[in-house]
């Protein structure tokens, strides 16, 4: 898939006719994979259009109203990985700044669709909104499309009267529902972030941990214990066991997610580690001492087995 970022003056001119969709798409959920199935079975009806996907970087809200910006479920990067998988050809990552939050409708139209991307075909969901102020809706966008030579075509909400939406995924993360997180995603709920260096407690109890650092901005289940599969980008994930929280035995001060695998311990530190969330085992909470958090690891360990098939 080719990648497209900054304003489009600032892309290479091509003029290749395409379908193209438009969203944030965060976490690239059933529902959004819903409307590129759509998307490129109608660029094949439609004599082979390229498929593009317009999206920003980053989140509307983080510009538009930061106190309520919400934890992100997919990094730009895993993203950008996630609709690729998905069978695009292009994707234009456009920065949502103060520029883009003032740009109508119209104007969008025009300079992005039109002209920059030559769409013949716009296929987005029931409940777009795009423009200023999100003025901009699905009839307008029909509208737009009859002045500036494409089609659009909208496609109805996955879910019916709870429809599959990034917003409801998050919250599906923030409560621990990890199973209907994972129905709506189609996959476990995943965080990402490069291995760094920790205190070692782990390794002197006896079970090594990855401490993956990561970014503040991505959703996170509830503190507690966690039967996981990790890797790295590209290798089949593993069993593992994780631990998110403030690890309370050590009157640690800041918020971490320490990862063990459960039969491969391997130097870790630098690599960017794949945390895939498979199932709550327990809430975090503070031990005696270090023998007996080690006695309740122990446990810790033959429950994610036993889960994971380990």
């Amino acid at each position: 898939m080719k990648v497209l970022t900054g304003p489009p003056a600032t892309w290479v001119p091509e003029e290749k006719p395409r379908a193209v969709t438009i969203g944030v798409y965060d976490g690239l959920h059933r529902g959004h994979r819903h409307v590129i199935s759509i998307l490129r079975a109608a660029a094949v009806a439609s004599g082979g259009l390229e498929c593009a996907v317009v999206t920003f970087d980053p989140h509307p809200l983080a510009v538009v109203a930061p106190d309520r910006a919400p934890r992100l479920l997919t990094s730009i990067e895993h993203r950008l990985e996630l609709l690729a998988e998905a069978g695009l050809d292009l994707a234009a990552v456009l920065p949502f700044d103060e520029v883009m939050r003032r740009q109508t409708s119209a104007h969008f139209a025009a300079t992005v669709l039109s002209g920059a991307l030559h769409a013949r075909l716009v296929v987005v969901g029931e409940d777009f909104r795009f423009g200023h102020q999100r003025t901009g809706n699905v009839a307008s966008l029909a509208e737009l499309g009859d002045a500036h030579g494409f089609a659009s075509q909208v496609v109805p909400l996955v879910g019916g009267q709870a429809p599959v939406s990034s917003t409801r995924v998050r919250a599906l993360v923030a409560a621990g529902d990890l199973a209907g997180a994972a129905e709506a995603l189609g996959r476990p709920h995943e965080l990402r972030g490069p291995v760094v260096a920790g205190a070692g407690r782990g390794r002197d109890l006896g079970f090594p941990t990855a401490n993956v650092a990561v970014p503040a901005e991505l959703a996170r289940p509830p503190a507690g214990v966690y039967a996981v599969r990790a890797g790295r980008r590209g290798e089949p994930l593993l069993p593992g066991v994780a631990n998110l929280g403030t690890r309370p035995t050590f009157a640690g001060d800041g918020e971490t997610v320490e990862v063990h695998l459960l039969d491969h311990p391997r130097d870790l530190y630098g690599e960017v580690l794949r945390v895939a969330f498979v199932a709550r085992l327990r809430d975090e909470r503070r031990f005696d001492g270090p023998e007996d958090l080690a006695q309740q690891i122990r446990a810790d360990v033959a429950a994610a087995r036993a889960l994971l098939g380990a």
